[in-house]
């Protein structure tokens, strides 16, 4: 590997020299080494150049030929980066031409977007996902989302979204893969691969943005934009976790977060932005920071100005400033002060060009134009949204099998705000995503269950008012059926970005709802659609079934009817803690140990969740063995096997997912009760036995990092825990 190394590097060197003899501009050739091409490029740069390229535009919010008229004729043709918030290649082809064309160097600009949960065919709710246990669906998804927003203008999503979120109560806990740090980093890098593909400058790849760098999910009481208290130790051991792993698979650039990290702001860290992201971790793409980040630096109370909101984001690691433009009007006199270097504005350009050289975008700077017909929304992309909905989608509760729907059931009552809704289950940050897209409850019921069934649909309330007067109707609907479904949730408007609630329960009126209906004495199934943990101690009583349905994007209707009907055997687990009341936050699978475990709990409510991270039934049973070792004891320096056979002993095939955790009882510091390193989703027919099996590597699953990142292996007992068992064994020196 070296000797080819070496030899690459010879011949880029080679080529390099060849290009600048023969009076060749190397940057504009294709077959040339990127590095050799930055480097040239930059020789050719102006110091206006140079910060223009740092600097990210906003364009495309209004359509209208005269705006965009007026949009390209104002943006200078040497800026960095536009969020591009239309959908029009014509228009995002325009703004190309003229920077390819009316600037002296024809650097191209990139276009980022925030591409969260799809583009157009929208999936479910990246909170969701991760509740799938199935990382390659996911990739299949973003690889469709890339598609879509490349053949729509996009070279770089503003996404995944890596914050490793234990509080509810924080709106975007909805756009992460919830509570634990693995599951983030497997779904982070699951959707780096979707976007990014083999290579960047294959014709439907798109950046990935991890963000917010780093610890924003831990805002104090959820309340977004605030302040996060988080030590070395945590930062190391949980919040840096999955963007490690996804700058490992080798995304391209970051953006650094809002939050406060124990009195240094996200976007004026260095210690996170240089230290760990550039220096130890070699990062070589670019960050830009969050929309305004900068100049919340002076609300924030750490910089006086602008000017010196610029100077510590720069100084930090900071490479693009994004809608700020502090970058333009202050760069050039920070520079000429000394207060910052010439190497550093080098090395922040060198950053963004290598990105834009590494998506093709010098070689082909312009969108394929195609019709909206065949960009989105193609036969093959809804089947994997719906796969991935219905994968998704987690059986909290089914007391007496109420569920699936039995063939004696002949009329079901179809009631609440979200039955018939298609403004709202697509979940918020749809991007382009619209309602007309989406097939409700009802109309997934109708596809699934056609004549067979009649279905009394009632709306019976609102999302949240005071309104009783659909109770009746609602009341009628289930009296003269045989079972009732009430389907209740959030407005997608009620998570995401500047969307914190104080509260997990759901508004009253669709509480009071449920209690109504209750009186009819008809079995009940609560479906719930939402972006977040719901708070369920009043509701769970009153009903016979729970299915979490989340917001599943376009395609949940049928993915939830055949759930439903049994046709999908519902194999979701959930991938955040749902607390019993919103008084139990923070609670979450992985707390330390409590020095008095029989005491310090709550004396008015249960200690426990109403359900734990990893709760998810099915229709059929799964009976685990015992857990098998290759071995009792292992040194550092060796592998360990483990294995559990899994038997599925009910009467319908079905998908289960081993959890394995990882135990350390006794540890030079507190590690948390349980750690979940591997997971695996097979399907077994009925009666099938498979075996599971977690290869365990002692430096990567067995040590924890330390305040300063390292990693550290002792040696002693552990324990690998599954589904309520566990075996010990023992590391030796």
């Amino acid at each position: 590997m070296k000797q080819k190394l070496i030899l690459l590097c010879l011949f880029s060197l080679i080529q390099f020299s060849l290009f600048a003899q023969n009076g060749i501009i190397i940057y504009k050739q294709k077959d040339a080494p990127i590095e050799a091409r930055i480097k040239d490029l930059m020789s050719k740069m102006t110091l206006k150049e140079k910060i223009l390229q740092l600097n990210q535009y906003i364009g495309g919010y209004n359509n209208n030929a005269n705006n965009i008229a007026e949009l390209i004729r104002t943006i200078p043709p040497e800026i960095g980066s536009l969020i591009y918030f239309d959908a029009d290649p014509v228009w995002r082809n325009s703004i190309q031409k003229k920077a390819m064309e009316e600037s002296r160097l024809g650097i191209p600009i990139l276009f980022g977007f925030d591409v969260i949960h799809g583009y157009r065919t929208v999936y479910p709710v990246s909170l969701a996902q991760a509740c799938s246990w199935n990382p390659e669906l996911v990739t299949q998804a973003a690889a469709i989302a890339a598609k879509e927003a490349k053949l729509s203008g996009i070279d770089l999503a503003f996404s995944p979204m890596l914050d490793v979120a234990r509080d509810g109560r924080w709106g975007r806990v909805t756009e992460g893969y919830g509570e634990d740090p693995y599951t983030n980093a497997v779904f982070g890098v699951a959707t780096v691969k979707g976007y990014q593909g083999k290579d960047l400058s294959d014709p439907y790849s798109i950046a990935a943005c991890l963000k917010h760098y780093v610890g924003y999910s831990r805002s104090e009481g959820g309340r977004d934009y605030h302040s996060s208290e988080i030590s070395r130790q945590s930062l190391w051991e949980t919040y840096l976790v999955p963007f490690e792993a996804c700058v490992k698979a080798g995304a391209a650039s970051v953006m650094s977060a809002f939050n406060d990290i124990s009195g240094v702001p996200a976007s004026a860290n260095h210690y996170t932005l240089t230290q760990v992201l550039k220096d130890q971790w070699k990062f070589d793409g670019f960050v830009v920071s969050d929309w305004g980040a900068l100049t919340k630096l002076i609300a924030q109370g750490v910089a006086k100005d602008k000017k010196e909101a610029g100077l510590k984001a720069f100084n930090a690691g900071v490479d693009m400033d994004m809608y700020d433009n502090i970058y333009f009007e202050y760069l050039e006199e920070l520079l000429n002060e000394k207060k910052i270097s010439m190497v550093k504005i080098d090395d922040a350009v060198s950053r963004v060009l290598r990105v834009k050289f590494r998506l093709g975008l010098f070689d082909n700077p312009y969108t394929e134009i195609v019709s909206e017909h065949d960009r989105y929304l193609h036969p093959e992309s809804k089947i994997i949204a719906q796969k991935l909905a219905a994968e998704s989608m987690v059986l909290l509760k089914n007391n007496s099998k109420t569920l699936p729907i039995k063939s004696s059931v002949k009329q079901i009552a179809l009631i609440g705000p979200i039955a018939k809704d298609t403004a709202n289950i697509i979940g918020g940050w749809e991007g382009h995503g619209k309602s007309a897209d989406v097939e409700s409850i009802y109309e997934g019921m109708v596809k699934e269950f056609g004549k067979n069934v009649v279905l009394n649909y009632a709306k019976g309330c609102d999302f949240d008012s005071t309104d009783e007067s659909g109770f009746r109707e609602a009341v009628l609907a289930a009296a003269k059926s045989d079972l009732i479904l009430v389907c209740v949730g959030e407005k997608l408007r009620w998570t995401g970005e500047n969307a914190s609630r104080s509260t997990l329960a759901l508004p009253a009126i669709q509480e009071k709802l449920v209690f109504e209906l209750k009186k009819t004495g008809k079995p009940i199934v609560l479906i719930l659609s939402n972006g977040r943990p719901i708070e369920l101690i009043r509701l769970e009583p009153q009903v016979d079934a729970i299915v979490e349905m989340w917001q599943p994007g376009i395609c949940g209707g049928t993915a939830l009817a055949q759930i439903l009907s049994g046709k999908i055997n519902p194999s979701g687990k959930l991938s955040i803690t749902f607390p019993l009341t919103t008084g139990q936050i923070p609670i979450y699978y992985d707390m330390r140990q409590s020095g008095e475990p029989n005491s310090g709990k709550y004396q008015d409510i249960p200690t426990d969740p109403q359900y734990w991270f990893g709760h998810g039934l099915s229709y059929t049973t799964f009976e685990y063995g015992a857990i098998k070792l290759s071995s009792e004891k292992i040194k550092k320096t060796e592998k360990l096997i483990a294995q559990v056979e899994v038997s599925n002993t009910g009467d319908v095939a079905g998908r289960e997912t081993v959890l394995w955790y990882i135990s350390d009882p006794a540890c030079s510091i507190s590690r948390p009760m349980k750690e979940l390193k591997y997971f695996e989703k097979k399907e077994l027919a009925r009666g099938e036995k498979l075996v599971f099996r977690f290869e365990i590597d002692p430096e990567r699953d067995l040590s924890y990092t330390d305040e300063n990142g390292n990693r550290i292996l002792e040696s002693g007992d552990f324990y690998v825990i599954i589904n309520n068992q566990k075996t010990k064994f023992e590391i030796i020196e």
